[in-house]
């Protein structure tokens, strides 16, 4: 398989913009669903008013961004895994440093929810408002659970990807679909694509970081958006999934599958123009500026959200009914709202996307430990998924991850500076040459690479 002879000594601008893009695309869509209602006999209930419109079904399938999150996930984690094991690190190493800078964030978020909703509980706030704030601000959590099990499969699935990888992601894509045939009948199984589905996403930014997608032509590139778009239009059009991508996602089938495919093609055709665009000055600091806080604010934006919708239902303030114009044109305002809530938020939490992360010289905990802190990681959020985020979950929750970063031990700071020291210090030397063969070009630095 061909390959640059060595990674690149600047960091895959393109991925940190298109990430970027996406989170911001995540937090303004979600501020344009996120709409509870006070009834007259005084419950309190949430719609979500882009989903209900008509015309929103076709636009969700240019705006579900989440299987991108996953391509470009698969591209950046394959290199980070490869750049580890070049350097003698271990998949139980690799599955540390992933856990660790995705739980901190997170344990921070579940600590501050239960202890904020437990005090709105003790001054007489409503159970059921309380618990309409728990399960609606929990629901980024989905994205943590399943991002996490793809990630910690990545050793395994590139030794896959190293000796078949199209064998692999045709594999993936099977399971995928023989969960879908069968979840009718078993409904508990369609979670299983949580795992299946998402994996074959990310093998799609394995064969990316491989440069398969960069041997294509415009024309086939364009060919294979077509293909998938059409067969995904015959899937749904014949009633074998829903037409609306955001009943596809939760749990996930083969549309998003499809969806990945179009997008990977599509990051790959717009990367010229896409590489212009990180390029400029400004555009590259606030990407970065944001890059380095953008879990954080995945985490936290539809908490803080919900959070100010739900103090707002207990005020005076103008309450448009969802939908109406008025509505509209507040959206602005919820944004804005939003964004300032989250300042505070990321000087406070934003640091520990920040901490210490694997390097190749350091000596991982033991497996046992990683291991045990994964279960004791997924055990509530299975729980959630199955059963729904309550108060007692969140608590519960944000003692397991507590305990699993205990169990995880800190990691040691990997040496940082420019561009061309990082990219120098990731270098196999010459006695590690034949780990896992050269490294691929544009080596990205996301906020979850360790």
């Amino acid at each position: 398989m061909p390959a640059p002879q060595g990674p690149a000594k600047d960091r895959d601008l393109v991925i940190d913009l298109v990430r970027f893009v996406c989170l911001v695309l995540v937090v303004v869509s979600h501020c344009m669903m996120v709409s509870p209602v006070l009834h007259a006999d005084g419950t309190v209930t949430s719609e979500n008013t882009l989903g209900d419109q008509p015309w929103f079904e076709p636009v969700i399938w240019i705006f579900m961004v989440m299987p991108l999150f996953f391509v470009t996930g698969g591209t950046t984690g394959l290199q980070s895994w490869r750049r580890l094991k070049a350097n003698g690190g271990t998949g139980f190493e690799f599955a540390q440093a992933r856990l660790l800078r995705l739980v901190r964030p997170a344990a921070a978020l579940l600590a501050v929810m239960f202890l904020g909703l437990w005090a709105a509980l003790l001054v007489g706030v409503d159970p059921q408002v309380i618990q309409l704030l728990a399960t609606g601000a929990g629901m980024p959590l989905w994205f943590l659970a399943a991002y996490l099990a793809t990630q910690l499969n990545i050793p395994l699935l590139a030794r896959f990807h190293a000796r078949a990888p199209w064998l692999t992601v045709t594999g993936l894509a099977a399971l995928v679909v023989a969960v879908d045939c069968f979840r009718g009948a078993l409904p508990l199984l369609a979670y299983a694509n949580l795992v299946f589905l998402w994996c074959a996403v990310q093998q799609l930014g394995f064969l990316m970081a491989d440069g398969h997608a960069a041997r294509l032509t415009r024309s086939g590139l364009v060919g294979l958006i077509v293909a998938a778009n059409l067969l995904l239009g015959v899937v749904t059009g014949l009633g074998l999934y829903s037409g609306n991508m955001l009943v596809n996602l939760n749990p996930p089938n083969l549309c998003l599958l499809l969806l990945g495919v179009s997008q990977a093609a599509a990051l790959q055709l717009l990367r010229p123009g896409l590489g212009w665009v990180s390029g400029v000055r400004w555009v590259r600091a606030m990407v970065m500026m944001a890059g380095r806080r953008s879990m954080t604010v995945y985490l936290w934006h539809l908490p803080l959200l919900a959070a100010m919708s739900g103090l707002l239902l207990l005020t005076d303030f103008p309450k448009p009914a969802a939908g109406t114009a008025a509505w509209w044109w507040a959206r602005p305002l919820v944004l804005l709202g939003v964004v300032t809530l989250l300042l505070p938020v990321l000087a406070a939490f934003g640091r520990l996307e920040e901490r210490p992360t694997a390097s190749g010289h350091m000596r991982g905990r033991p497996a046992a430990a990683v291991v045990t802190a994964a279960v004791v990681v997924f055990i509530p959020v299975a729980d959630a998924a199955f059963n729904g985020l309550t108060l007692g979950l969140l608590g519960g929750g944000a003692a397991c991850f507590v305990l699993a970063i205990l169990l995880l031990g800190r990691m040691p700071e990997r040496a940082t500076g420019d561009a061309q020291s990082d990219a120098q210090s990731d270098a196999p030397s010459e006695r590690r040459r034949g780990a896992d063969g050269p490294l691929p070009a544009g080596p990205s630095s996301a906020n979850v690479e360790p």
